[in-house]
């Protein structure tokens, strides 16, 4: 068997104030013990707002509602080659609904996870139960602390036995002691004590234990109850002292102050050791069946103490068969009973002391440590590391059979006689948003590019109403064209946006060349000549772009034109005084910030500048794709597209998600035109690299598509797959898959320079910084 030699564990960290911490820190240190050759170290959760002193043993802070936390700490975790990551699991401590922000780091890991469920929840909402069995899923093995906890996981959430493993709370190894000492050394000399220890919240049941005092002192007037522990941080944030002070309040009411004792601070583990070695009875009166694990508990257990306890889960495996003495939840004078007992019988009570003491032996540290080893080498042997993601695709680029077969039939039941709806429900066409031209266009321009492609043909009809939709969208009044349709046919608009209208063109502009019936390259040039002329007062970058795409074949087809040779012009020296005007260091683009469709501005460029012959403009495309393929793409190497939570900002690193498909789509063509210009390799590994992102290679390891049907999802959230399959993310998966399929039918890499290579190669560099001449 394989020995580890890292091992990264995920969790809260010492000295963050909670019980989490306190594990994930202990057993850490007690992994680390074990054998002090092995590399450990902490991934450490932060709330919001908040900042800890950590140790060394900290390589990694993770802000529980920062995304691309989650993601950089996936990178570095795989950079550095930990063999194994240990995580430790509760609701609340990772950002997200239910906890799902850890999700995609999880997914990004190339080495096996060991997960620690410190809760498993007997009727977990939808949300939970999701967040779980996908946990579970991309873990190796899962640990529970209890037998109890094996059994919900595998009852509940259907969980193989042999992917179960129960590893008891650790607990410190110390002599047994009595008490006296002790308490002589704490200022309790001649008392008899109770002790609850933890975080202060209302579900202790610490009232219920108050209500029992007074029974208590009856029978032992010396007995002190001792609450030690700070209130829960997120009681304070959300309420304050208010619960302590309710508490304060009882016991003054009882009349019972002198005999209870708050001590309202966040203990290290020596003084805690000390308060539980001095106490003769310790009592858990948690008012809630469903607590997995209490390592207050199982503290107290290994230490020696006569323990009293509500039933819930822990306790009841914990001290069943004379462990110690378990009473009904909420029951005051059961509890108050049962505690008066043991403080009024020596014998008893040291008997249960012994035998919690000695049943407790196998639960030390040292042991837990040695369990958890064990659990981590075996998922080594059994579970060699993922392939990187750079390696996935370089084997992906290396095989061309792997490119799936090109399929319509999505795409085909996401139309009717109108056209293409824009909205899907999951897979089914929602009518509610009816259509636009942004969408019908990009249907045509699909239908155009496959029939000169050499693919199999769209439906002759179906491409007929994709022309109908759009000629019927040309306002001739306004020389512009509307983009929003309601499903019973009316327009919800006079004027589309000018990137609906450059759209529009460009797919015109397809046509008008490429398309393989006459009469529909006729209609295209036509309606493309009555829509061009409002161009020249746009200003939207995307516009532009998508505008010159569509003058490229239009030219190629009407090269005496004279206004699309002129506007060819105006609108290319417009995009490239746009990078001089936006450029700043380190930023290298048309914009101040970055927004969707990016790479469609630097393909522009680029096959204006191939169509034109002009150098200077091709390069200026080069070095702004070039920029922009060095942001979008992640450490890891996998390709990571803008995010859509990063519009509206300027000059900043963009934020990882939401992931759409057709940034996806966009940087395979803008590649392949790249690729086109220079016959560099990288262009074309670029754009494989892009398209990977459609088949899984991504930061959720989550496929995009279904190649059988051509369905698209509409994209990645931080924790999951957006399950809904519109039109723009079908179309722009068929576009992408179109394109890799024909390029990866190139099979001569060092085919002959093209001309306009040679005429990049012989003009002058450029001197400037934003390679425009």
């Amino acid at each position: 068997m394989p020995r580890v030699n890292r091992i990264a564990f995920i969790g809260n960290s010492l000295p963050r104030r909670c019980g989490i911490a306190t594990f994930t820190t202990e057993l850490q240190r007690a992994v680390a013990a074990h054998r002090p050759r092995l590399e450990t170290s902490i991934v450490a959760m932060n709330d919001v707002g908040q900042i800890y002193a950590y140790p060394d043993t900290v390589r990694i802070e993770i802000g529980e509602d920062r995304p691309e936390d989650y993601l950089a700490a996936a990178e570095l975790l795989n950079s550095n080659q930990v063999d194994v990551v240990s995580l430790q699991h509760e609701f609340g401590i990772f950002g997200g609904e239910a906890g799902s922000n850890i999700l995609p780091l999880l997914s990004r890991l190339a080495v096996p996870v060991v997960t620690t469920l410190h809760t498993v929840l007997a009727e977990p909402t939808a949300a939970q139960r999701r967040v779980i069995e996908r946990i579970v899923r991309v873990s190796a093995r899962v640990v529970v602390m209890a037998e109890k906890g094996r059994q919900m996981l595998k009852d509940i959430y259907g969980i193989p036995a042999d992917k179960i493993e129960v590893i008891p709370h650790g607990v410190p190894d110390v002599p047994f002691e009595t008490s006296d000492l002790t308490k002589q050394a704490e200022g309790y000399e001649n008392h008899k004590i109770i002790l609850t220890f933890g975080l202060l919240s209302p579900n202790k049941g610490i009232e219920v234990m108050i209500d029992a005092m007074p029974a208590i002192l009856s029978a032992c007037p010396s007995a002190v109850y001792v609450v030690l522990g700070a209130t829960h941080p997120n009681l304070i944030r959300d309420e304050g002292e208010a619960y302590r002070e309710s508490l304060v309040a009882r016991v003054e009411a009882l009349g019972i102050k002198d005999h209870v004792v708050f001590l309202n601070q966040f203990v290290d583990q020596a003084t805690l050791l000390r308060h539980i070695s001095m106490c003769d009875v310790y009592v858990t009166p948690y008012l809630k069946e469903a607590q997995m694990t209490s390592g207050t508990l199982a503290y107290s257990f290994g230490l020696g103490r006569a323990v009293v306890s509500t039933p819930y889960w822990h306790a009841a495996e914990l001290l069943a068969d004379g462990g110690g003495i378990l009473v009904p939840f909420g029951d005051s004078a059961a509890i108050g009973q049962a505690v008066a007992g043991l403080l009024c019988d020596d014998a008893k009570r040291r008997e249960l002391a012994l035998g919690a003491y000695q049943r407790s032996r196998s639960m030390t540290w040292k042991h837990t440590a040695e369990r958890y080893i064990k659990a981590f080498e075996s998922v080594i042997a059994r579970h060699p590391q993922k392939l990187a993601a750079t390696d996935s695709l370089a084997a992906m680029a290396r095989t061309a059979d792997r490119t799936p077969e090109l399929s319509t039939d999505h795409l085909l039941s996401m139309c009717d006689d109108t056209g293409l709806f824009q909205h899907a429900v999951y897979a089914t066409p929602d009518r509610t948003h009816g259509y636009c031209v942004d969408d019908n266009a990009r249907g045509l321009l699909l239908a155009t590019t496959l029939e000169h492609a050499g693919e199999s043909d769209l439906p002759d009809h179906l491409v007929g109403s994709f022309a109908a939709f759009v000629q019927h969208a040309f306002n001739p009044d306004t020389g512009r064209f509307r983009n929003f349709m309601s499903f019973d046919r009316r327009w919800l608009e006079d004027v589309g946006s000018e990137d609906s209208h450059g759209r529009t063109l460009w797919a015109l502009g397809e046509c008008a060349r490429h398309a393989t019936d006459l009469s529909r390259r006729q209609w295209a040039s036509a309606l493309f000549t009555k829509a061009l002329p409002v161009v020249e007062d746009f200003h939207s970058p995307r516009a532009l772009a998508a505008t010159l795409l569509g003058l490229v074949p239009f030219r190629a087809s009407h090269p005496d034109d004279g206004m699309a040779s002129r506007l060819q012009t105006l609108l290319s020296r417009r995009l490239m005084a746009s990078i001089v005007a936006a450029e700043a260091p380190n930023w290298i683009w048309f914009e101040a910030g970055l927004s969707y469709d990016n790479a469609r501005l630097p393909q522009a460029l680029i096959s204006t500048g191939l169509a034109t012959r002009q150098g200077s403009v091709v390069r200026a495309g080069l070095r702004t794709l070039d920029w922009l393929i060095a942001i979008q793409t992640a450490p890891s190497g996998v390709f990571r597209p803008v995010g859509s939570n990063s519009f509206g900002t300027l000059h900043e690193k963009p934020q990882p998600f939401d992931q759409q498909p057709l940034e996806a789509a966009a940087t395979i063509s803008a590649c392949v035109a790249a690729w086109t210009a220079t016959r560099n390799l990288k262009w074309k590994i670029e754009a494989e690299r892009a398209f990977a992102w459609f088949m899984g290679i991504n930061d959720l390891s989550v496929p995009l598509v279904d190649t059988k049907t051509g369905r698209c999802r509409d994209g990645l959230h931080y924790d999951r797959a957006n399950e809904n399959c519109g039109a723009e993310s079908v179309v722009s998966y068929l576009l992408g898959l179109s394109e890799i399929r024909k390029l990866v039918r190139v099979r001569n890499v060092q085919a002959e320079v093209l001309p306009v290579v040679k005429l990049l190669q012989s003009e002058r560099p450029p001197t400037t910084t934003t390679a425009i001449q």
